[in-house]
């Protein structure tokens, strides 16, 4: 192999790494935008830790009140939030996961809920509260009839708000979502009564 031969391979080699390394960063920046969790999006309590016991004041069997909740480093071009706390080990209205809790048209700038959020319909940020499996508006705690339940605080980052009347129901607000979401994550904490 001649040296203008090696040199040629060389620099085409270059390029090939180039362009590859510009369309991984391409790609990355697509996954993103369409709501890759691994961009940092979380959601936390100080009430208690991922997969870890939920306290019984926040049950049914204690206080019925709902948890703190805090959330970091939602995808760009969010406008809402909507929360919801389902029980994937019971069965709710229509089948699927048990519905304790929706929020919705949570504005874009909110990083938390604090403690507590009263059952009313909308509450002072301007979210509004949908209508849970037990067929009333706001937080219902965990209370499972036996054993050990999970229940799934879920946040979903969205680039609208819904617009929906406060007491939607589960279905309405899903199907309202849908093809709206920029990112989702979720805090998973454990109790049996």
């Amino acid at each position: 192999m001649d040296k203008n031969t090696f040199l040629g391979l060389g620099i085409s080699l270059i390029i090939l790494v180039i362009f590859a390394s510009g369309c991984t960063q391409e790609n990355n920046q697509t996954t993103d935008q369409s709501g890759d969790q691994s961009g940092g999006f979380q959601i936390t309590s100080t009430a208690f830790v991922q997969g870890g016991q939920i306290p019984q004041k926040y049950t049914a069997n204690g206080d019925n009140i709902s948890p703190p909740l805090a959330w970091t480093s939602a995808p760009q071009k969010t406008i809402s939030f909507t929360i919801t706390c389902e029980d994937p080990d019971a069965s709710g209205s229509g089948g699927g996961a048990f519905f304790h809790w929706i929020v919705f048209d949570i504005p874009g700038n909110v990083t938390q809920l604090a403690e507590g959020i009263t059952n009313q319909r909308t509450l002072d940020n301007g979210a509004k509260q949908g209508t849970n499996d037990l067929g009333t508006i706001g937080y219902t705690g965990p209370s499972p009839p036996s054993g050990t339940h999970r229940y799934a605080f879920k946040i979903y980052a969205l680039d609208v708000m819904l617009n929906l009347d406060a007491g939607a129901t589960k279905e309405q607000v899903t199907n309202a979502m849908q093809g709206h979401i920029l990112g989702q994550t979720q805090i998973t904490g454990k109790y049996g009564a």
